[in-house]
């Protein structure tokens, strides 16, 4: 068993992914479930493939570094289209969340040689440097969810101002259930976003680096990310703003989520990183 899972690699399930992708592809032109059963198929083998490289090399690729957070971020996004593809099945889940599975697999292999790191001391600082990386990993997901919700939203407002038929091409959630799914997944990300950070910063105290290492490009991502996570719960709930508004904001938030991920771990104190 292990010779075969030593044999697994990131080619595995990159090709399992884009197989599934493009029988999705091929069912919005032939509508028929022969596709869609295949596809899950597929994306079965991919998870397989996917969860068996994290574990093998779960030693090579801490969840601190980039390409251990995106791999596994990518991971929980996959899990969530197969899933959601079982559940909602005429839904067209694969369009929008296996492209984005697909470059944060791109961004893991291009970030790969920037991942070598020391390991944390143990203790309580070892085990607020996990509860701080995975705190912001959940917070991550939501991120991505709350960006796929965003896109599907745009989309299908698209189709109902050109006047689109229900029946022709994707198959989507109606305005209100995905407004409800990003609003859904902003709630979800907020809190754990905001202990990661507060895990982060009872760190640095009590290490008396407080102030170092706060210009590095993933803290300041981080905060920033906070930052509109903020001005979207004010937007949504004092302002009352909805719709294309939330669904941009998200995107932007999504796209410092992305700087954050692919920048280099930072340090807490010297030797220890998260």
């Amino acid at each position: 068993m292990n010779s075969f899972a030593g044999k697994i690699t990131v080619l595995c399930f990159v090709a399992s992914y884009a197989v599934t992708f493009a029988l999705e592809l091929w069912r919005l032109k032939r509508p028929g479930p022969a596709a869609r059963f295949v596809a899950l198929g597929f994306a079965a083998a991919g998870l397989f493939a996917h969860a068996t490289y994290l574990i093998m090399k779960s030693q090579a690729l801490p969840l601190g570094t980039p390409t251990g957070s995106l791999l596994l971020i990518a991971l929980i996004l996959a899990v969530f289209y197969f899933f959601e593809a079982i559940h909602h099945f005429r839904i067209a889940w694969a369009i929008f969340v296996l492209p984005i599975v697909l470059i944060l697999i791109a961004l893991a292999v291009i970030t790969e040689d920037a991942t070598a790191m020391p390991r944390a001391d143990s203790g309580w600082k070892y085990f607020w440097g996990v509860a701080h990386g995975t705190l912001l990993i959940l917070a991550a997901v939501g991120v991505s969810v709350g960006f796929i919700a965003s896109v599907m939203y745009l989309v299908q407002l698209g189709r109902l101002r050109a006047k689109v038929a229900p029946n022709q091409g994707l198959t989507l959630f109606n305005l209100e259930r995905l407004e409800l799914m990003n609003r859904r997944a902003i709630l979800w990300s907020f809190p754990f976003l905001t202990a990661g950070l507060l895990a982060g910063f009872a760190l640095q105290v009590y290490d008396g680096f407080l102030l170092q290492d706060w210009l590095n490009p993933r803290i300041a991502a981080v905060v920033g990310l906070w930052v509109v996570f903020a001005i979207l719960l004010y937007l949504r709930y004092r302002v009352h703003v909805r719709g294309r508004a939330l669904a941009i904001w998200t995107m932007i938030a999504f796209a410092i989520f992305l700087i954050a991920l692919v920048s280099p771990p930072h340090v807490f104190a010297p030797g220890a990183q998260p």
